[in-house]
């Protein structure tokens, strides 16, 4: 049901980009909307991984370094059937951990500091698992996809408030795109919906990703634990460096902030994950 959804919801964001096009400049206006989507998808696919761990400062670890933590990943890639990832170290305090890359042959799994320090191995393994699940799914690259689709409406969406603004006042463009008033409407609306689609994929792809997490590492409740413990500390040990636009890699959200950022969160209520994980675990 998750993976139908996700597929729905794509094309949402597929069919909105493409009405962005049309209302930016007719005809003219979808190519160019379509080939920008396409140079940031293609930009996104080989080069985000790098960035973001860039971002948050990682640094890759071997066996020697961290045994018991490259040896449980070593392990659960096995029993997941995936290629060994590469494995990042971050230094932060803060608990929380993220996967990255466009596949399983070219992924890579970040830990913080914090979460290899506050939980214990079974709700390491179990969070790691977790990621793994995210790798073994494609989330990594289908969450690039729905955050550089979401972004290029968000520019179209600039472009074309600042054409009304300063541009010319005609109801009808030659190239069959439609009024200035629908064109503003979009404007305005587009983004907010590609933001509220986005943040669906995302919450989709965690409820999914917690379920084969808890099969990977064959212990839902450890999931369930972990996810109490990270969220509590989320709470009161948020990251700083963390972004809104990396957000959503996270296994719980980094920021914390005002109702309607909750409100706004690209990850499911940690509540509803921890009651679906212990149904599993009691099934």
């Amino acid at each position: 049901m998750n993976r139908i959804k996700t597929a729905f919801l794509l094309t949402c964001l597929t069919l909105l980009l493409i009405a962005m096009g049309n209302a930016f400049g007719g005809r003219s206006g979808m190519l160019i909307a379509f080939l920008l989507a396409g140079g940031m998808n293609f930009f996104s696919y080989w080069y985000s991984d790098r960035i973001v761990l860039k971002m948050y400062k990682a640094r890759e670890v071997s066996a020697e370094e961290h045994p018991a933590f490259y040896g449980m990943i070593q392990r659960l890639a096995k029993q997941a059937g995936l290629p060994l990832p590469k494995i990042y170290i971050i230094p932060s305090d803060a608990p929380n951990a993220f996967a990255t890359g466009r596949n399983p042959q070219h992924a890579a799994i970040a830990a913080t500091e914090g979460i290899i320090r506050i939980l214990n191995p079974a709700e390491l393994e179990a969070v790691m698992a977790h990621e793994l699940a995210h790798v073994q799914n494609r989330d990594t690259l289908i969450s690039t996809i729905a955050a550089t689709f979401a972004g290029a409406i968000s520019l179209l969406g600039n472009m074309l408030q600042w054409t009304a603004i300063f541009g010319g006042g005609n109801s009808e463009d030659e190239d069959g795109g439609g009024s200035l008033l629908g064109g503003l409407a979009m404007a305005f609306i587009a983004p907010i919906a590609a933001l509220l689609i986005q943040m669906a994929v995302s919450r989709s792809r965690e409820y999914l990703a917690d379920a084969s997490g808890a099969g990977i590492c064959g212990n839902p409740q450890a999931l369930a634990a972990a996810l109490r413990k990270l969220h509590q500390a989320s709470q009161v040990q948020p990251m700083p460096e963390a972004t809104p636009a990396t957000a959503h890699m996270f296994i719980v959200n980094p920021l914390t902030g005002t109702a309607l950022r909750k409100m706004f969160s690209t990850h499911p209520p940690v509540a509803e994950r921890i009651a679906r994980l212990e149904m599993m675990a009691s099934s």
